[in-house]
C-alpha cells in the first residue's frame, strides 16, 4: 500500500516557476517508478513525467521538456516536478501516480496509485 498526498499548486503568470511535492507513505515507496500526471480542464490525462525508483533516469513529455524537471528522494518518500517557463497550456490538475515500471501511458489502469491532484493555473 502507498498513499500519496501532492503539493504546490496554485495561480502562476506565464513565464513564472512553480514546484510540486508529492508525499508518499508505506514501506514500498523506493521499488516504484514516479510519475506525474496531468488533466487540463475538458481533457484527457497527459503523462508529464516519471523518475525510476533509483532517481538516475527521469523521462519527459516533449511538451515540458527542457522546462520541468522530476526528482526523488527516497530517503524523505517524496517527488517533486520543478516547473520552469510555465504556458498557459500547462494548466492542469496535476497527479502523483506510481507504477511499477515504466512510463509514457496516458491510460489510468497502467498506474497504481494516485495522489488527490493539486490544481496549476498559468493566467496573466
Amino acid at each position: 500500500e502507498v498513499q500519496l498526498v501532492e503539493s504546490g499548486g496554485g495561480l502562476v503568470q506565464p513565464g513564472g516557476s512553480l514546484r510540486l511535492s508529492c508525499a508518499a507513505s508505506g514501506s514500498t515507496f523506493s521499488s516504484y517508478h514516479m510519475n506525474w500526471v496531468r488533466q487540463a480542464p475538458g481533457k484527457g490525462l497527459e503523462w508529464v513525467s516519471d523518475i525510476n525508483s533509483g532517481g538516475e533516469i527521469p523521462m519527459y513529455a516533449d511538451s515540458v521538456k527542457g522546462r520541468f524537471t522530476i526528482s526523488r528522494d527516497n530517503a524523505e518518500n517524496s517527488v517533486y516536478l520543478q516547473m520552469n517557463s510555465l504556458k498557459p497550456e500547462d494548466t492542469a490538475v496535476y497527479y502523483c501516480a506510481a507504477s511499477d515500471s515504466g512510463y509514457g501511458s496516458d491510460n489510468a489502469k497502467d498506474y497504481d496509485y494516485w495522489g488527490q491532484g493539486t490544481q496549476v493555473t498559468v493566467s496573466s
